[in-house]
């Protein structure tokens, strides 16, 4: 594979990096709100945002531009999120929806489910969410027991969901149920597309470790949802499931400029913060342990590009996917761990207590914890890859 970029990919980066410098909102609130949806001020902006990334034909680049997307290549894609990071701006208000829902709708959905579903999830005039664990179901998602029993054109649902993100902002989520519990466990299961809004949905926001509250508990009791809002044949939802998380696990995973970032923010703590009376930077067993974490945020870029090598041999995300999420959750949460030590207790205080220094770091080092569940458990990747990328044996 020849890494460099063409001159047409370096004058794409151009444009992209100037439209961004020149319309990127001046204020989005910090690193937390961008990540949570924040309160509803900040909400609203990312909404803002996002209609503006839209109206510009910068989201869901890669989607078909009969979706209202721009048809563009992954390469294009990769070049753009790269450039996002860079300045450390958000891809809008409707990431569940562009990166999971979107591309499953895609793949399985009917021509009117297309037609209807699409442009508003591009256009962030409709929020999806994801239904997937459950208090007995979390990583092991082929046990779930959330009901929908199939009665002449409706299915009725009942059940809970837990972990939902962003759940208290959505239009709609798509919910995996089980539909014929007398069937093996990944037979007989379907995903639906619910209302939000519809009579027997409730959701409670889960107040977490780090203050913040964008997962959710969702109930369902005897919730109906149209016939015509199955995706996918009738009990093969565990393969709509699996298309699913290989979309996120590569939107999350190909994110390549996220690791890099925190590379960046490393080195700075590092010139900034004193030890031995000279900068952390200067250093030997910093610098060491620096050079070993440039050399995996390296190693994690070119795997993947591995995995975008064959997105664009028109394949889809693949089980590959699992060691780019695998990689850029372990690394990160090293990454961040290493410099609340450099920080010492300054990285204990709260991001807006006076003398905390920038970052917020006592929160990020919370938060980096539960990125080793989201999107599937880093032990249920470490399965993945060895079961179906080495061949091991099952357990």
């Amino acid at each position: 594979m020849d890494f460099t970029w063409t001159p047409e990919q370096d004058a794409y980066r151009m444009e992209v990096r100037r439209w961004l410098e020149e319309n990127r909102p001046q204020s989005l609130g910090s690193a937390a709100d961008l990540e949570t949806g924040g309160g509803d001020a900040i909400w609203n902006r990312l909404k803002t945002w996002h209609k503006k990334l839209y109206a510009a034909g910068w989201a869901g680049l890669t989607w078909p531009k009969e979706y209202g997307g721009r048809g563009a290549t992954f390469i294009e894609q990769v070049i753009f999120q790269q450039e996002l990071g860079r300045l450390n701006l958000p891809m809008g208000c409707n990431v569940l929806g562009v990166i999971m829902t979107g591309p499953a709708l895609m793949q399985w959905g009917t021509d009117e489910q297309k037609k209807r579903y699409l442009n508003p999830i591009l256009t962030g005039d409709e929020i999806w969410c994801e239904g997937l664990s459950e208090p007995g179901a979390g990583s092991d998602l082929a046990s779930i027991q959330c009901r929908a029993e199939l009665k002449g054109d409706e299915f009725i649902v009942n059940g809970q969901k837990v972990w939902t993100t962003m759940a208290h902002r959505s239009d709609f989520v798509q919910l995996f149920v089980r539909t014929d519990p007398d069937l093996p466990r990944h037979k007989g299961m379907s995903a639906l597309l619910v209302d939000m809004k519809s009579p027997g949905v409730s959701v409670r926001p889960l107040k977490q470790i780090t203050g913040d509250s964008e997962f959710n508990e969702i109930f369902f009791e005897d919730v109906r949802v149209p016939k015509e809002n199955l995706l996918g044949p009738l009990n093969m939802g565990w393969q709509v499931l699996v298309a699913t998380l290989m979309h996120e696990r590569f939107g999350i995973g190909e994110t390549l400029g996220g690791t890099e970032q925190l590379l960046h923010a490393l080195v700075q703590v590092a010139k900034a913060v004193q030890l031995n009376g000279r900068p952390a930077i200067e250093d030997n067993d910093i610098r060491q342990q620096m050079a070993q974490f440039a050399i995996e945020t390296t190693a994690k870029k070119y795997n993947g590009l591995r995995s975008l090598s064959k997105r664009l041999k028109g394949q889809m995300p693949g089980p590959e996917a699992s060691i780019s999420k695998l990689l850029s959750t372990d690394l990160g949460q090293r990454m961040t761990k290493f410099i609340t030590r450099l920080l010492g207790e300054y990285a204990l205080l709260e991001g807006r207590t006076p003398l905390a220094p920038e970052g917020d770091w006592m929160r990020r080092i919370l938060y980096s914890e539960s990125l080793t569940i989201a999107g599937g458990t880093s032990p249920v990747q470490k399965n993945m890859i060895g079961e179906r990328i080495l061949l091991l044996p099952k357990g």
